[in-house]
């Protein structure tokens, strides 16, 4: 069995400042064997930490959608943001990669998917994230749960890491894997594991996003 955090955010995302290195340090320290790199806007963060980590990386991002966030895994290159939900699928898939749900349902999280958005790509939805630990209320977990299970799609974790000290909050205890099709068998198998990180986590997003602005006005 591997320990999966399939949700963590590097300094290719605008709203976090940590390097890879010291994600890998970090993973090892708690034993976890499997991340999913999921940067907002890029799927640079992940290919860089497939380089240097002896460990398992899926290559991710949170694409913007004209409606929402979805979450591209097993990535090859950048997709880009400001594409509705169904080319966003449509893209992904032209990857070989696997449409991932991240944090829906979300109420205070503008960029989550919503309800109608959810439905409407239904078919196309190959896992949805049922634990975020960035996510403060338990009934938005629920929900994404009982939709899950209405439309028989595996559920996933993940901590949502902006910094080291959120990675492994939430995480799947799943069979090992080797391609997609495997990932999506095992984590049927897998036991959701975790817990919410608090709300004060989110103050250093924002402080990463205000440095990132910044540095670009320089």
């Amino acid at each position: 069995m591997i320990k999966a955090d399939l949700h963590i955010h590097t300094r290719y995302s605008m709203d976090c400042n940590t390097p890879p290195d010291r994600i890998v340090k970090r993973c090892q320290e708690l034993g976890i064997d499997c991340v999913a790199i999921a940067d907002h806007g890029t799927a640079e963060g992940g290919l860089e930490m497939q380089k240097i980590a002896p460990f398992k990386v899926i290559v991710a991002e949170e694409i913007l959608t004209t409606h929402g966030e979805i979450m591209g895994m097993f990535l090859k290159e950048t997709i880009p943001s400001g594409i509705t939900p169904e080319e966003a699928v449509k893209r992904i898939k032209a990857q070989g990669g696997l449409v991932n749900i991240p944090h829906p349902f979300e109420t205070i999280r503008g960029s989550a998917l919503k309800d109608r958005s959810i439905e409407a790509i239904a078919g196309g939805i190959d896992l949805m994230e049922v634990l975020n630990s960035r996510s403060p209320f338990p009934a938005n977990s629920n929900k994404a749960r009982e939709f899950a299970m209405k439309h028989s799609i595996p559920g996933g974790a993940g901590s949502d890491a902006h910094t080291v000290q959120e990675i492994g909050n939430a995480y799947v205890e799943m069979p090992d894997f080797n391609n997609p099709a495997e990932f999506l068998k095992s984590l049927a198998q897998g036991k959701i594991r975790g817990k919410r990180s608090g709300m004060l986590v989110h103050f250093h997003s924002t402080l990463a996003r205000v440095k990132t602005k910044l540095t670009r006005r320089e």
